[in-house]
Formats: structure tokens, C-alpha cells, sequence
């Protein structure tokens, strides 16, 4: 499954216009991608990721991507490091400009940059609103979520120990989000959206109505992303909703250039059923003249692994991959004991310098969380919850359901009262004191993201 959840995949979030301005700017891994997930499955949300801004579908890959590897201005979903927030605010000026008036916002994601134009005059004041209310973290946002991660199912064949779904920390009932509900949602947040991560604790390729979500969300003008283990991307019902209703982004996640590598961490997983549908999957794009999905190879370095990074980018463009991303593994303190965190810790002193302290995560004191403020999940049963990392729904605004609006959930006595929580007193909520997010130096995850077309 991608891990975590958007992570994100995941999954560049931050916002003070860059530092507000950059909810949108998430992990995911898209995070990966932390979310995500976000970094452990990759995705995201990127968180992961993470992430991304309205980019209009008839762009080209080469026209919307603008690859920056080293460079230092992008975030992850979940929140800044205060030095982020103090240069994001430095620009706000310009960036109020163009956002408003231009309907154009360049950013960096997770080590990639991004254009966004031709925003709809609704998405424009909510990125304003937002930017705004991030200033203060108000406990009732002017905004709308700026970004969001949709639960497509949370179950998944492959039991990777740092995941919580993949170590069965996950206690919610298996099952795929209703596409009644999706679309029910996405009608709602459509307008204002500006991502969707179609991933969190689970495999989203599973979901046995995939085409009519991708549908669903392809209907408003939100950029989507996907991110999946790849364990059935070669099946011709994937392939055939991944063409005729192709997301913005699909985040393939594997961590090893062989079966032996990539299974000590990926247990369960093989490469032949990824390879084979990356190549279909290419191979109908050239045939239709398609730019989407951009097909992103997304590599997790961990010790066992670490050896193989001077091949990935050879490896990556032999089989068809248009972008390449790298990041080391962080852990979910909650699910993950001390002996695999040291076994998976990577040995090498580079990939050791994002968080990696005595095999486990370094603690550092000047992470803003903004997730509750701009970034919610909305589980596979309804549930809203204001971080991904509550992947049980112990904090749970409530449930989409009947007369019982996302709107409502979002704006409601409650939600208020858990963003306090969160935003004054975060030692006292147990998903926020294992937070993966907090220990990052910056709030990258990607330690490299290549362009490769």
C-alpha cells in the first residue's frame, strides 16, 4: 500500500503564501506525492505528497513539471519548520499577485517545481482565505480544505511493518469508499479543491469500482494523484481506467531493484506485475497521445537498499518511468518497534541526516502544524478526520452521512475544538506525539526528484 498515507503521499505543505501560500505543497508522499502516503508507502501525502496546484488537463507532463532537485523551498502536508514560515511570509506580496490576479502560482514540491494557472476565481480567494487564516491557525478557517485525501479503500495484499495497515494497527472494518460518497464529496469540495490524494492507509488499485471514482474526480478541475504498490497495475481492468480516466499523477512505490531487495521491506511484493503494467501503461499513452498519468518511480532508501541508488536512475528510465523521487524511510513511531526501525534505518551518514537518531527518529522543536488547518482524510466509511496520522479516527469530526455535510464536519463546534487541541496542546494527542512529520530538518521529504522526459 502506499505508505503513508498521504502520506502521501502524500502528500509541499506549507502556506503563509509559500509558507501560506503552500498548503498545496505537500508530502507524500504527493506524498508520497506524504501525502500521503505519504513516505513509507509512498504516496502522501505526500502525503504525502504533498503537492501539486489546479494545472489545467491540456498542459503537457513537460510543460507542468520543472524539476529542481536540491532545492530547499518545497514542504511536505503536514506542517513547516519555522524558518520555512518566516521565508514564505518574505514573499507573500508577490505571490498574493499572482495568485489573485494572474490566477498563477509557482511553487516547489517536495523537491519538484510546479506551475499552476488558470485558476478558477473559486479556488483563487480560497488560497487567499487560507494564507490568511494560517497566519493565526484560526480554529474555524475562513477557508475550505485546500488539499485532500480520500481513503479508496484500507486494506491491502502486502504487510509492510512500518505501515500501520501492512502491521494491523489499522482496527477499522475493511471496505472501498461508496463512489455515492465520493462524488458526494468531491461536489462539495470541488470548487475550492486544489489536490486530491486518492490513497491513504490502503491500497486504492484494490478499489473494485476504480474507474468510476477516477470519473468522479476527473469531473472538477482538481489535480489528482495516485499512489499504489503496483501489485496489480498490470491487470487490464487497472489499465483500462488508468487510460480512459487517468489521474494527474500515479506514484508507482517500490523499494528494490530485485524480488530479494524489494520484498524485505515490501513483504509480500513482486517486481514482474509493476514492470509489466509501467510498460502497458506507457505504451497506450504513446498510442493515444496521452500525458497523463505522469508515471513517477518513487524509491524509499532504507539500509538494505541503500547500495542500489546509483542505478535507480538508469533503472528508471529503461522501464519507461517519466520521473524518478528519493526519500529515506521515517517511521511511525506507533506501529513500529525498535528493532525494525534499527534494522531499517539507513547506515549511509547521507541518508542518515532527515531525522535518523539510534534507529529511530530524531526529536527537533520548531515544527507549525497546519495539517487540521487546510488538509483533511476522509476514510473509505466517511469518517473525516483532521490528520492522516489518526488513522483509527480517534479525533473524528464525525461522518458524512445523511443530512450530515462535509461542510458541517469542517466548520462544526467540534472540529474547532480538536484543531485547539492540536494546535495548543499537541503532547496530549498520542498520533501527534509519534508524528513522523515533527523530526524532519525541512519538511521535504524527497531527498531527490529527477525529471527523466
Amino acid at each position: 500500500m502506499p505508505a503513508i498515507a498521504s502520506t502521501a503521499a502524500r502528500n509541499e505543505s506549507s502556506f503563509a503564501f509559500d509558507g501560506l501560500l503552500n498548503p498545496l505543497i505537500f508530502l507524500t508522499n504527493w506524498s508520497e506525492a506524504s501525502r500521503i502516503s505519504s513516505s513509507v508507502a509512498g504516496g502522501s501525502k505526500l502525503k504525502r505528497v504533498l503537492i501539486l496546484l489546479h494545472i489545467p488537463y491540456d498542459l503537457k507532463v513537460s510543460d507542468r513539471l520543472r524539476c529542481a532537485p536540491g532545492c530547499d523551498n518545497g514542504h511536505p502536508d503536514d506542517g513547516m519548520r519555522s524558518h520555512e514560515r518566516t521565508r514564505g511570509l518574505l514573499r507573500a506580496p508577490k505571490l498574493a499577485w499572482d495568485v489573485l490576479v494572474r490566477g498563477r502560482y509557482d511553487f516547489t514540491y517536495d523537491q519538484v517545481r510546479m506551475t499552476a494557472s488558470r485558476m478558477a476565481w473559486a479556488k483563487r480567494f480560497n488560497l487567499f482565505k487560507a494564507s490568511a487564516n494560517l497566519l493565526h491557525r484560526r480554529l474555524r478557517p475562513w477557508s475550505m480544505p485546500l488539499h485532500m485525501q480520500f481513503e479508496l479503500t484500507n486494506y491491502c495484499g502486502l504487510r509492510c511493518p512500518v505501515c500501520p495497515t501492512g502491521s494491523q494497527a489499522v482496527d477499522r472494518r475493511p471496505q472501498a469508499i461508496d463512489v455515492g460518497l465520493f462524488e458526494r464529496v468531491m461536489n462539495e469540495v470541488g470548487p475550492h479543491l486544489l489536490t486530491a490524494s486518492l490513497w491513504a492507509w490502503g491500497e486504492p488499485l484494490l478499489h473494485p469500482r476504480l474507474k468510476e471514482i477516477l470519473r468522479a474526480a476527473r469531473k472538477h478541475d482538481v489535480i489528482t494523484l495516485l499512489s499504489t504498490n503496483g501489485q496489480c497495475l498490470n491487470q487490464d481492468r487497472i489499465l483500462e481506467a488508468l487510460v480512459q480516466e487517468p489521474p494527474d499523477y500515479l506514484i508507482v512505490a517500490f523499494d528494490g531493484l530485485t524480488d530479494e531487495t524489494n520484498s524485505q521491506y515490501r513483504v509480500g511484493a513482486t517486481l514482474a506485475p509493476i514492470l509489466d503494467g509501467v510498460k502497458k501503461l506507457a505504451e497506450l499513452k504513446r498510442l493515444r497521445g496521452l500525458s497523463a498519468p505522469l508515471l513517477n518511480m518513487r524509491y524509499i532508501v532504507m539500509n538494505h537498499n541503500q547500495h542500489e541508488v546509483p542505478q535507480l536512475e538508469e533503472f528508471a528510465r529503461r522501464h519507461d518511468f517519466e520521473l524518478l523521487t528519493i526519500r529515506n524511510i521515517f517511521f511511525i513511531e506507533s506501529t513500529t518497534d525498535t528493532q525494525t526501525s534499527r534494522r531499517l534505518a539507513p547506515s549511509e551518514e547521507f541518508w542518515r541526516t532527515c531525522g535518523h537518531a539510534q534507529g529511530g527518529n530524531v526529536r527537533r522543536g520548531d515544527f507549525i502544524c497546519q495539517e487540521p488547518f487546510w488538509f483533511p482524510t476522509i476514510f473509505a466509511d466517511g469518517t473525516v478526520v483532521l490528520c492522516e496520522q489518526d488513522y483509527n479516527a480517534q479525533l473524528a469530526l464525525g461522518r458524512v452521512e445523511g443530512d450530515v455535510s462535509f461542510t458541517r464536519l469542517w466548520r462544526g463546534s467540534r472540529a474547532a475544538q480538536l484543531r485547539g487541541i492540536i494546535r495548543d496542546e499537541m503532547d496530549s494527542v498520542s498520533f501527534c506525539r509519534t508524528c513522523p512529520y515533527v523530526d524532519r530538518p525541512i519538511t521535504d521529504f524527497n531527498v531527490d526528484a529527477r525529471v527523466l522526459t
